[in-house]
């Protein structure tokens, strides 16, 4: 479960740093409302990770949604393309 805390926690950033792991992130407030969020680097990659995930998919969708429209172009159409025919 992540930790929420005041951001004048910071002045004993040790004490917040030990709420902080792999599954835990720590939200960090001011005024009452979130404006920071500490992770592990574990975390940050995973969500790197995750993002560049989705916008490969996304590029895919819009790539599939185009050949749709456009038409598809076959294999021989493709190494031309590319500068791979014999």
């Amino acid at each position: 479960m992540p930790a929420i805390m005041p951001i004048s926690d910071l002045r004993n950033y040790t004490d917040v740093l030990k709420e902080v792991d792999t599954n835990s992130r720590v939200y960090l407030t001011r005024n009452g409302r979130g404006v920071y969020t500490i992770m592990s680097i574990e975390e940050a990659d995973e969500l790197d990770r995750l993002k560049a995930l989705h916008n490969v998919l996304l590029d895919l969708n819009k790539a599939e949604a185009r050949a749709e429209r456009e038409g598809w172009i076959n294999d021989d159409e493709m190494q031309k393309v590319m500068g791979l025919e014999d």
